[in-house]
C-alpha cells in the first residue's frame, strides 16, 4: 500500500489488482489492513485513498458472505468517516467510500444504517453522499432498506426546503427516484418480503409532499441538470402518490412534463417519466387524463415519425418508450387514438404514414381486444389491418398478432338483441364487424400473394381451439385456397413441417376437429362443406394413405349437403354417413399407432365441447368408431375406462353419446366392452364409504342415479349394435344380470333408461336370425316390471312418458319366446287399458275439481243433542244431492262421496266425544268445496268458536284445523284474515283448549304458507301481546317447520338496514339512530320462538347462522333508539298477564341471543357471561367490545365444537359497511385467539390472516382490537408464535407506525401485544426489526398518557433480551439514548411508570458493559421498595463517568431537554443529574461541558 504513492497509473492498477487478489484469499485480513493503513496515514492524498477504497469495495463484494460482524463494523465506520471527512464534495473519494458502504449494506444493512443515521439528524442538512448512499442502498438491498424508508422520508422532507444549492437538490431527487423504485419492487414481491404488511399508503403522503416541492418549485429552475433530476424522479413517484392527489395534479403535471421536450435535447428520460405517470393514472382509472389526450398525441406522434439515429445512444430507447406511451393510451382510449391516427394515413409525408402504421401495428389489436363493445373501433382496426396487409407490413414481426385479431373478429357471436332500424344500423352491430373481418381474411388469403408465407400454415393454429368455432367457415375456405396453391407448387411445398411449427395442431387433432364440426353442417354459414373440403386438400398432411379414398368419398358428402337444406337433411342419416366415412378412413390407414393416437386426441377434445351437446354426442360416437377399428385391445379398454371416468353424467346428451359410443365399439369388441362395464359396476363409484369424512367423498344420490342411468343405456346400446350372433348368449348372462340390479328406483331418468334399454335388448333379440330358437327366460320378469312401472303412474295425471314407453317396451317383449299365458295376456291388456282409460280428458286435467254449494257446517254436528247432530247431517246430504241435480246428474244418481255421509250418521249417535270428533273430522275431509266457498265455511267455523256449548266450540276448532289441513293450500291470499280471526278469538275467549287449538291452526297454516304467516305476525303491534306471543310459539312445535321459520325471520332481520339517522338531528353536532321496524320486529319474534323449549332441535340445527346473525344484530343496535311511536310504550306491559317488557332495541337483541344460546345447549356460556356482567357490557356504547370478549371467552370454553362454522360465517363481516359490526367481529376473534381452542380447531391461520388484514381498517377501534387479537396468540397458541413470528412482529410495528391514530390507542395496543409476543418469537425474527422498534417507541417515553409511557418502557425492557449477538452494538446505542429518560422517570408522578422504569433499567443493566451499574440496578430497583433517588443518582453518575466519560456532553444535552418538563419532579431531577455528572467527571473530559449552554437553559 505504500506503493500507492507512485503516480504511474499502471503501478496503481497493479496495486489495486494485488489487493483484490489477496482479498479473495484472506478478506478479513486485507480489510483490516486497509483500515489500519488509512487511519494511520490520515494525510494520504485522496486519489491514493480512492485506490484502497475501491479495492476494499471489490473484496467486500466478492466475499461478503464470509465476513464476521466485527470486521464489517470496522469497515463501515472507516467508510463513513472517509465519506464525510470533508464537507466539500470530492467526488471520486467520497463516491468510493459510499460504494464501500453500499457493498457492506448488502448483508450488514442494520450496522450500515446505524452508522449512517448518526449523520442524518433532523433539522441539519446532511452530507451530499449520505443521501446518495441511502439511495444506492435502497437499490442494492430492497428488502433490507425499505423498512427504514418511512422514517428516512419523515426526516428528509423538512430538509427539502433547506436545500439551497442545486447539487443537494439533485441528490434529493436521485434519492426520491430510487426510494420510489425500491418501494414498488418491494410491494411487487410481498410474498418474499420480510414484512408482508407493508402497503403503498405507508409512504403515499410523504411522497406527495416531496412531489409538491419537486414539481412546483424545483422543476421551474433554469438549471437543466436539476430539471433533469426532477423529471427522472417524478415518474416513479407518481406510482406511490395517493390516487386522488395524482388525479388532482394531472391537469398541471402532464403539460408540465410535455413542456420539457422543448427544454431538453435528450428526450428519453422525459418520455420514460411520462410513461410511468400515464401508467399510474390508468391503473386507478383516471377521469381527467381524457382532457390531456390531444396534447399527448400531438407531442408523441412526431417522435415516432422521426428517424431513429443510431449515432444517438438513447434515440432507440426513446422510440420504444414512446411506443409504450401509445400502448398505455391505446388500452384506455382506443377509439380516440384511432380517430387521431386514421387521418395521418392520408398524409403525403411518407414518414408520417410509416410512423402511424408502426403505432397501429404494435398497439391497436391488443387495445381493441380490451374493449369488445366498441364496434366502430373494431371495424376501423380491421380496415387498417387490411391496408397494412396490402402494403406488406404484416410480413414483419408482429404481423401474426394482427391476423389473430382478424380471426377473433370472425369468431364474434351474432347479435341476438333486436336493434332499431336506422340508416346507420349496420354500423352498430357486431355482425358487421364479423362480415368485414371474414371478407378481409378471404381477400388477404386470395389476393395478396406475399401473405401466403404469413398465413400458411399459421391459420391452422386457429382450427382446433374451441373459441374460434365461429370463424371455422372462413378459416377453412382461406386454408383450402392456400393449400390448393401449395399443391400446385408441388408435393414438397404442400407438406407441413411440424418440427418448425411447434404450435400447429397434430394431424389427428385436425381431422378430429373438422370431422366433429361437420356433424352440424349448416351452422356458421355452411361449415360442414367447408370443413370437408379442407380435409380433402389436407389429405397428404393427415396421412399419406388417404388421397385416393378421400378424393372418392368426400365430394359425394359435400354434394349431399348442397342438395339439402338444414330442414330437409336427416340428422341421423348424415351422422351415419360421417361415421361410415370415418370407419373407411381408419380402415384405409390401418395403422394401430395412428388410430390409437387419433382416439386419444378425440378424448382430449371432449371437454372442449361441453357447451356444444350435439357435437359432443357425435364425438362420443366417433370415439366408439375409432376404438372399434383399433385392434389393440389394451388401448380399447384404456380409452373406455377414461370415458367412464370423465363423462359428465348429469347431461342427457352426454349420457346418450357415451352409451352410443360403447355400443358402436361393441361391434368389434363385444367382450372388452362388456368386461369394462362389468368392472364399472363392481367399482367403488356406487359404494358409499363409511367414516368421519364420508360426507365429502360420496357422490350425491342424484349423481349416482344419473351414472346408473348411463350404465343401463350402455348395456342397451351394446345389445343394439353388437353382432346378433354373439350377443344372444350374453344377454341374460352378462347384460340383464346387471340391469336387474337397478329396477328398484324412484328416479324418473333411471326408469326411462331402464325402459329404453329393455326395448333395445328386446329388439336385438327379435332382429336376430336365431330369435325363434332363443328362449328368453327372463321375459316374464321384465314384463312384470314394465307393468309395475305402469301401475305406479297416477291415474289422474299425465306428467311423464313412462306409461307410454313402458307399453312400447311391452310390445317388443310380447313377441319373444316363450309366449304369454292367457291370464298374463289378460293382465297385460287390463293394466294398460286401465292406465289409459282412467285418465280424464285433456281439458278436464286442467280443472279437475267439481263445484259444490256452501255447506253450512257449524258446530251442529257436535251439538249435545243427538237429534240435532243427525238433522245437521241430513241437511248437508240433501244440499249436496240438489247440487248434483244442478250439475246435470239424474235424480236417481248416487255419488259415492255424498252417500258416505249416511254411513257417518252412526258415529254421531254415539255419546263418546272422541268418536264424535273423529266423525266430524271425516265429514269435513269428504267435502269437495271450491276455493271461493272455503272462506265462507271457515268464517262460520270461527264464529262457532264462541259457542257457549263447549262441545260445539271444540268441534268448530277441530273442523277448522281439518279444513285447513286438507284445503289450506289454496288460501294464500286469505292468510292475513285468518290470522286476524285467530288473534281476535283468542282475545274474546279465554279457554286453554281454544288456545291450544289456535296454536295448532297457526302451525297448520304456517306449514302451508310460512311466508304469509310470518309477514302477518310481524305486522302485529309491538310489544307483542300474550296472544301474539302464543301464536309465535306455535311455530316452534315441529323442528323442520321451525327451522324454516327461523331462516325466514333471519332473512327479514337482515334484509333492511338496522337503523336510520334521524334527519332532524343532522344539522346539529350529533345524530340520533332510530331502529328500523322490520328487523326490530323480527328480532322480537326470534326471541319468542326460541323461548319455547320445543325450538331446541331447530335452534341446534341453525346454531352458527343464528348466533352470527344475532351477535351482529346486537352490535348494530348499541345506542340505537326506539321509533317514536314505540317510545311511549316502552314501560307498558305487553299484556295484563305479563310484567313490563323492555323494548330497548339492544336489550331485545341481547335477550334473543341469550335465548338462542340456552335452547342451543350453551346455557353454561350464558351463565358465564352473565356472572361476569357481559350482557350489560354489550349494551354499553363504550364497553361493548369488552362484553363481546367475555362472550367469546365463554364460547371458547363451553361451545368449542360449534366455533368453526361460527368463525366461517363471521369472516365476511370483517368487511361490513358498519363500523359496529366490524368492531364486534374483531373483538370476538381477538378474544378467541386468547384460547387454545382456536389452534385445536385449525382456525388459527385463517383468523390470524384476517386480523392482519384489519390493520388498514378505517376504524381505530377495529385496528386496535386486531392487534390485541394477534397479541393474544401468545397465550392462546404460544407454539404458533414461533412459526408466524415475522408476520406478527411486522403487524405490531405497523401498528406503532399508525398515522391515523391521534390518541395513540393503536400504538398502545401494539406495544402491549408486542411485549407479550416477545417471550415466544425467534431471535432471528426480532433482530431485523429491533432497531426500528427501539427508535419508534422512544418518543412514547415522555408521552402525556401514562399508559403509553408504561407500555413503551416495558417493551423497551423486554427488547433487551434480544440485544445479544449481532444486535449487541446496535442496541447498546439505543440503551444510551434512553438511559437519561429512564433514570429521570424514576421520579414520574405515576407509580406504574416508575415500576416500568425500574424493570427496564434492570433489563438494560447486563447489556451496558459496566458491572457496577448492573449491580446497582439489580439491587436497588425493586418494584416493591422505595428508592432514595439522590443517593442512587449520585452512585449512577459515578459509574457512568468512570466507564463512559466520553458520553458526558451527550448525557448533559439530553438532560437539558427535561428542564422544561411538565412534571415538577422530573424538572427538578434533571439539573441534579447534570450536577452529579459534572461532579464525578475527570478534568480531561470536563472540558466537554458547554457552560454557556447550561446557563442559557436556566
Amino acid at each position: 500500500m505504500d506503493a500507492t504513492t507512485d503516480k504511474d497509473p499502471l503501478v496503481q492498477e497493479q496495486i489495486y489488482n494485488a489487493l483484490c487478489y489477496l482479498g479473495d484469499s484472506e478478506p478479513e485480513e486485507i480489510l483490516n489492513s486497509c483500515d489500519e493503513y488509512l487511519r494511520q496515514h490520515d494525510k494520504l492524498a485522496y486519489p491514493l485513498r480512492v485506490i484502497i477504497l475501491k479495492a476494499m469495495e471489490a473484496v467486500l463484494t466478492n466475499n461478503i458472505d464470509y465476513l464476521d460482524k466485527s470486521t464489517a463494523k470496522i469497515v463501515i465506520f472507516l467508510a463513513s468517516n472517509e465519506m464525510t471527512k470533508s464537507k466539500e464534495i470530492i467526488y471520486d473519494w467520497q463516491q468510493a467510500a459510499s460504494n464501500v458502504l453500499v457493498a457492506a449494506g448488502r448483508r450488514f444493512i442494520n450496522k450500515v444504517m446505524e452508522e449512517v443515521l448518526t449523520k442524518f439528524q433532523p433539522g441539519i442538512l446532511p452530507h451530499y453522499f449520505i443521501v446518495q448512499t441511502f439511495a444506492n442502498l435502497s437499490v442494492s438491498n430492497v428488502f433490507g432498506m425499505v423498512p427504514f424508508l418511512n422514517s428516512i422520508l419523515g426526516t428528509m422532507l423538512p430538509m427539502l426546503g433547506m436545500a439551497k444549492q442545486d447539487h443537494m437538490k439533485c441528490v434529493f431527487c436521485y434519492a426520491l427516484q430510487h426510494f420510489s423504485e425500491s418501494i414498488q419492487e418491494y410491494l411487487a414481491n410481498l410474498d418474499k418480503a420480510p414484512d408482508p404488511t407493508v402497503r403503498k399508503d405507508t409512504f403515499s403522503n410523504e411522497i406527495f409532499n416531496a412531489y409538491d416541492v419537486l414539481f412546483n418549485i424545483w422543476l421551474q429552475s433554469r438549471e437543466a441538470k436539476l430539471r433533469f433530476a426532477v423529471v427522472k424522479a417524478l415518474g416513479p413517484m407518481s406510482h406511490l402518490m395517493p390516487s386522488e392527489k395524482l388525479e388532482e395534479q394531472l391537469p398541471r403535471l402532464v403539460p408540465g412534463i410535455l413542456a420539457l421536450y422543448k427544454k431538453h435535447v435528450e428526450a428519453f428520460y422525459v418520455t420514460k417519466s411520462l410513461c410511468q405517470i400515464l401508467e399510474a393514472s390508468v391503473n386507478f382509472g383516471s377521469r381527467t387524463l381524457d382532457t390531456q389526450l390531444d396534447a399527448l398525441l400531438s407531442t408523441l406522434h412526431p417522435q415516432i415519425c422521426a428517424p431513429v439515429e443510431s449515432s444517438v445512444p438513447l434515440s432507440l430507447k426513446n422510440h420504444n418508450e414512446v411506443l409504450r406511451c401509445f400502448t398505455v393510451l391505446a388500452c384506455t382510449f382506443p377509439d380516440r387514438l384511432l380517430g387521431f391516427l386514421l387521418p395521418k394515413l392520408e398524409s403525403h409525408n411518407e414518414r408520417i404514414r410509416v410512423g402511424t402504421l408502426i403505432i397501429m401495428r404494435d398497439q391497436l389489436p391488443p387495445a381493441a381486444q380490451l374493449y369488445p363493445c366498441r364496434v366502430p373501433v373494431k371495424r376501423a382496426v380491421v380496415q387498417v389491418i387490411s391496408a397494412m396487409a396490402h402494403h406488406g407490413y404484416l410480413e414483419q414481426t408482429g404481423g401474426e398478432v394482427m391476423i389473430e385479431y382478424i380471426v377473433h373478429q370472425c369468431a364474434l357471436p351474432p347479435d341476438t338483441q333486436p336493434r332499431k332500424q336506422t340508416p346507420e344500423a349496420d354500423d352498430l352491430t357486431s355482425d358487421s364487424v364479423q362480415n368485414i373481418s371474414i371478407n378481409t381474411l378471404f381477400l388477404i388469403s386470395t389476393t395478396v400473394d406475399r401473405m401466403d408465407a404469413v398465413l400458411w400454415p399459421y391459420l391452422l393454429e386457429f382450427v382446433t381451439p374451441i373459441q374460434f368455432t365461429g370463424a371455422l367457415t372462413p378459416l377453412c375456405r382461406s386454408l383450402m385456397h392456400l393449400a390448393t396453391k401449395k399443391q400446385e407448387e408441388g408435393e414438397s411445398a404442400s407438406l407441413i413441417h411440424y418440427d418448425t411449427h411447434a404450435n400447429l395442431p397434430l394431424p389427428c387433432a385436425l381431422m378430429a376437429r373438422l370431422l366433429i364440426v361437420s356433424s352440424q353442417p349448416y351452422l356458421g354459414d355452411g361449415r360442414g362443406a367447408a370443413a370437408l373440403r379442407l380435409l380433402n386438400v389436407l389429405h397428404l398432411n393427415i396421412h399419406p394413405m388417404l388421397g385416393e379414398l378421400w378424393n372418392k368419398k368426400i365430394p359425394p358428402l359435400v354434394e349431399h349437403l348442397e342438395a339439402n337444406t338444414e330442414k330437409s337433411l336427416s340428422p341421423k342419416e348424415w351422422e351415419d354417413k360421417l361415421l361410415l366415412f370415418l370407419r373407411e378412413t381408419l380402415t384405409a390407414i390401418s395403422d394401430n399407432t395412428w388410430i390409437s393416437q387419433f382416439s386419444a386426441e378425440m378424448c382430449k377434445q371432449l371437454n372442449s365441447y361441453n357447451c356444444f351437446p350435439s357435437e359432443k354426442n357425435f364425438l362420443y360416437k366417433c370415439i366408439g368408431t375409432a376404438l372399434g377399428v383399433c385392434s389393440n385391445k389394451d388401448v380399447v379398454q384404456k380409452q373406455l375406462q377414461e370415458l367412464l371416468e370423465t363423462a359428465r353424467y348429469q347431461e342427457e346428451a352426454e349420457r346418450e353419446g357415451l352409451a352410443s359410443g360403447f355400443g358402436i365399439c361393441a361391434i368389434n369388441h363385444l367382450d372388452e366392452t362388456l368386461a369394462k362395464l362389468e368392472d364399472f359396476v363392481k367399482s367403488d363409484v356406487f359404494k358409499k364409504s363409511v367414516g368421519l369424512f364420508s360426507i365429502f367423498k360420496d357422490r350425491s344420490d342424484n349423481e349416482a342415479e344419473k351414472i346408473k342411468s348411463t350404465l343401463i343405456l350402455c348395456y342397451g346400446y351394446v345389445a343394439r349394435y353388437a353382432p346378433k350372433e354373439l350377443v344372444l348368449s350374453r344377454i341374460e348372462a352378462d347384460i340383464l344380470r346387471n340391469v336387474f340390479q337397478y329396477f328398484d328406483t324412484r328416479d324418473l331418468t333411471l326408469k326411462l333408461c331402464l325402459i329404453r334399454s329393455i326395448s333395445m335388448i328386446s329388439q336385438a333379440i327379435s332382429d336376430s336370425a336365431q330369435s325363434d330358437a332363443f328362449v328368453f327366460s327372463r321375459k316374464a320378469e321384465l314384463l312384470a316390471q314394465m307393468l309395475e312401472f305402469i301401475k305406479t303412474e297416477p291415474l289422474d295425471l299425465l306428467r311423464t312418458p313412462i306409461r307410454q314407453r313402458a307399453m312400447i317396451s311391452c310390445t317388443y317383449l310380447v313377441i319373444l319366446e316363450p309366449p304369454l299365458s292367457e291370464p298374463d295376456h289378460v293382465e297385460l291388456i287390463d293394466t294398460c287399458l286401465s292406465s289409459v282409460l282412467a285418465l280424464p280428458p285433456l281439458d278436464v286435467l286442467k280443472e279437475r275439481d267439481g263445484h259444490v254449494p256452501d255447506a253450512l257446517w257449524d258446530g251442529s254436528c257436535l251439538n249435545s243433542l243427538a237429534s240435532i247432530r243427525l238433522r245437521a247431517v241430513d241437511c248437508a246430504y240433501y244440499l249436496l244431492c240438489i247440487q248434483l241435480c244442478y250439475e246435470g246428474f239424474a235424480h236417481n244418481y248416487r255419488d259415492e262421496r255424498v252417500e258416505r255421509l249416511k254411513d257417518l250418521k252412526k258415529g254421531l249417535e254415539d255419546p263418546d266425544f272422541t268418536i264424535l270428533f273423529n266423525t266430524c273430522y271425516n265429514i269435513v275431509i269428504g267435502k269437495r268445496l271450491p276455493p271461493d266457498q272455503l272462506m265462507s265455511l271457515l268464517l262460520m267455523m270461527f264464529e262457532g268458536l264462541a259457542d257457549p256449548d263447549q262441545n260445539c266450540s271444540r268441534a268448530a276448532a277441530v273442523m277448522i284445523n281439518a279444513i285447513l289441513k286438507e284445503r289450506g293450500g289454496v288460501l294464500l291470499e286469505k292468510v292475513p284474515v285468518i290470522m286476524a280471526l285467530i288473534h281476535s278469538k283468542l282475545q274474546e275467549v279465554d279457554e286453554e283448549h281454544l288456545r291450544k287449538a289456535a296454536q295448532q291452526t297457526v302451525y297448520i297454516l304456517a306449514s302451508q304458507h310460512r311466508t304469509a304467516v310470518v309477514s302477518s305476525l310481524l305486522g302485529s303491534s309491538l310489544p307483542f301481546d300474550s296472544h301474539t306471543c302464543a301464536m309465535w310459539k306455535a311455530l316452534a312445535m315441529e323442528p323442520a317447520l321451525t327451522s324454516q321459520i327461523l331462516e325466514l325471520l333471519l332473512d327479514k332481520m337482515n334484509r333492511d338496514v338496522p337503523y336510520k339517522e334521524n334527519k332532524s338531528f343532522l344539522l346539529g353536532s350529533t345524530s340520533e339512530r332510530i331502529a328500523t321496524p322490520l328487523p326490530f320486529a323480527a328480532t322480537c319474534a326470534l326471541h319468542e320462538i326460541m323461548s319455547a323449549p320445543e325450538s331446541g332441535a331447530a335452534v341446534l340445527g341453525l346454531y352458527p347462522h343464528l348466533f352470527v346473525a344475532l351477535l351482529l344484530r346486537v352490535s348494530c343496535t348499541v345506542g340505537v333508539q326506539l321509533p317514536k311511536n314505540l317510545q311511549s310504550k316502552e314501560r307498558k306491559s305487553a299484556s295484563w298477564s305479563q310484567a313490563p317488557r323492555n323494548l330497548e332495541p339492544c336489550s331485545c337483541a341481547v335477550e334473543a341471543l341469550r335465548a338462542m344460546l340456552t335452547q342451543g345447549g350453551s346455557d353454561e356460556a350464558v351463565k358465564s357471561v352473565g356472572s361476569a356482567g357481559g350482557w350489560e357490557l354489550m349494551k354499553s356504547l363504550e364497553r361493548h367490545h369488552d362484553g363481546i370478549a367475555l362472550l367469546a371467552r365463554a364460547m371458547a370454553k363451553h361451545a368449542g365444537p360449534k366455533l368453526p362454522l361460527i368463525v366461517k360465517n363471521l369472516f365476511p363481516m370483517l368487511n361490513s359497511m358498519y363500523d359496529s359490526q366490524r368492531i364486534t367481529t374483531t373483538a370476538f376473534f381477538a378474544e378467541l385467539l386468547n384460547s387454545s381452542v382456536v389452534s385445536d380447531l385449525i382456525l388459527l391461520e385463517s383468523m390470524m390472516d384476517n386480523m392482519t388484514g384489519r390493520q388498514k381498517d378505517p376504524c381505530t377501534l377495529v385496528r386496535m382490537l386486531a392487534l390485541r387479537g394477534l397479541g393474544n396468540i401468545s397465550s392462546g397458541s404460544p407454539d404458533k408464535v414461533r412459526k408466524h413470528g415475522a408476520q406478527l412482529l411486522a403487524s405490531m410495528v405497523n401498528g406503532m407506525d399508525d398515522k391515523d391514530d391521534p390518541d395513540n390507542l393503536v400504538a398502545l395496543e401494539a406495544m402491549s401485544s408486542l411485549s407479550k409476543l416477545l417471550d415466544h418469537v425467534e431471535e432471528r425474527d426480532i433482530h431485523s426489526m429491533l432497531l426500528h422498534i427501539a427508535i419508534r417507541i422512544r418518543p412514547f417515553f415522555d408521552n402525556e398518557n401514562h399508559q403509553l409511557r408504561t407500555s413503551s418502557i416495558i417493551l423497551f425492557g423486554n427488547l433487551t433480551k434480544f440485544s445479544a449477538g449481532n444486535c449487541e452494538d446496535v442496541f447498546f446505542e439505543q440503551i444510551l439514548n434512553g438511559l437519561v429518560t429512564l433514570l429521570l422517570h424514576l421520579q414520574d408522578p405515576k407509580p406504574e411508570v416508575i415500576k416500568a422504569c425500574k424493570f427496564a433499567l434492570r433489563m438494560c443493566g447486563p447489556n451496558m458493559g459496566c458491572e457496577g451499574l448492573c449491580d446497582m440496578f439489580l439491587n436497588h430497583l425493586h418494584e416493591d421498595r422505595s428508592l432514595h433517588y439522590g443517593e442512587f443518582m449520585n452512585d449512577v453518575c459515578k459509574h457512568l463517568m468512570q466507564n463512559y466519560p466520553e458520553m458526558l456532553n451527550r448525557l448533559i444535552s439530553t438532560n437539558l431537554f427535561y428542564f422544561k418538563s411538565n412534571w415538577v419532579d422530573i424538572r427538578a431531577a434533571a439539573p441534579m443529574f447534570i450536577g452529579f455528572l459534572v461532579l464525578h467527571v475527570d478534568e480531561e473530559h470536563c472540558k466537554q461541558v458547554d457552560l454557556d449552554q447550561l446557563l442559557s437553559c436556566e
